[in-house]
């Protein structure tokens, strides 16, 4: 049982740390981009539209076509997000957090009217669009896991989008952390007019740490669809995109810490489904324990008061160069 726990905890904890790796470098952008939640839902819709129209029209699937169609949608849904998002805080100012919430509340409904016609083209009986073979190209896993038992199951029997995602946050890490780039990007975050006025092109930055976060997002959309559950349906994707940006809280803006924390997170968000006995009650106060746990990190990171813990200084705030 709890070898089953742990395998679904880290299905669960991936398209969070998708969207919280996402997050993270947009932030070190000084872009708050609460849009995440519309992101990833249009990052889901984009990649099942790819793979819906390879699998219903082609008479036999390529199984790298197969992956690689809505794998390239989905980047290129949540690409044009992103795009809308940095035009309208970089390029025209905008009030980012009223921005990040419209493009929520834009990408649901984007998603609800694109799943809502694919569903009315295959005449489903129930609300939603099956991707069997997509799904079962995704979900292949490594071929050893068999042979390596418990830790083969838990550990080596996901697709490759699960291990995709955790390199894609150890490279985040290490670019923010030791590269020239990542200096720059951080520096833009934290104070943008001292990085202009040392040469380096904020706007660009921005632009750049918001669309490259954006389509990282996307892809636990696509995750989420296409391997965990094979099925789109509206209004299916729940709020893993809140709980994305509530881990980038927890991992105090790290992604390497967002890997233990999204398997954190993602045991959190199903432990209800293992405790018993408590009542229904009880089970509907277990699901709010990430966002307790997120409140209990951020009240002890303001108590330390250590500056590597704290959120970029220009988080949330336009760049106005002519007030330099």
């Amino acid at each position: 049982m709890f070898a089953a726990f742990l395998q679904r905890a880290i299905m669960q904890g991936i398209p969070l740390l998708y969207g919280s790796t996402g997050e993270i470098i947009t932030e070190k952008s000084g872009n708050l981009n609460l849009g995440i939640p519309g992101i990833m839902y249009v990052g889901g819709i984009s990649g099942v539209i790819g793979a819906f129209f390879y699998e219903h029209f082609s008479p036999a699937m390529n199984p790298f076509l197969a992956v690689l169609i809505p794998f390239l949608c989905s980047l290129v849904g949540s690409l044009l997000m992103g795009l809308i998002y940095s035009f309208l805080t970089v390029t025209l100012r905008a009030n980012q957090n009223v921005t990040g919430l419209a493009l929520t509340t834009f990408g649901v409904g984007i998603g609800n009217f694109f799943g809502g016609s694919l569903t009315r083209l295959v005449q489903s009986e129930v609300p939603s669009v099956s991707l069997p073979k997509t799904s079962a190209f995704f979900k292949t896993s490594l071929p050893f896991a068999k042979n390596l038992g418990v830790i083969g199951d838990i550990f080596f029997s996901h697709g490759f989008m699960v291990y995709l995602a955790i390199l894609i946050a150890l490279v985040a890490a290490y670019i923010l952390k030791r590269t020239r780039v990542g200096l720059h990007l951080r520096a833009v975050g934290e104070s943008p007019a001292t990085a202009d006025a040392d040469g380096i092109n904020v706007s660009r930055y921005k632009y750049l740490a918001t669309c490259i976060g954006s389509m990282i997002a996307g892809l636990g959309g696509l995750y989420y669809v296409v391997d965990y559950v094979g099925v789109w349906s509206n209004d299916g994707f729940g709020d893993r995109g809140w709980l994305a940006i509530a881990l980038v809280i927890f991992a105090v803006w790290r992604p390497n810490s967002a890997v233990l924390g999204s398997l954190l997170f993602g045991g959190l968000y199903i432990v209800h489904n293992y405790i018993t006995g408590f009542g229904v009650a009880a089970q509907e106060l277990f699901k709010m324990t990430p966002y307790v746990v997120t409140i209990l990190v951020l009240i002890i990171t303001s108590i330390r008061e250590k500056r590597e813990s704290q959120p970029p200084q220009s988080l949330g705030l336009s760049y106005f160069r002519e007030e330099r």
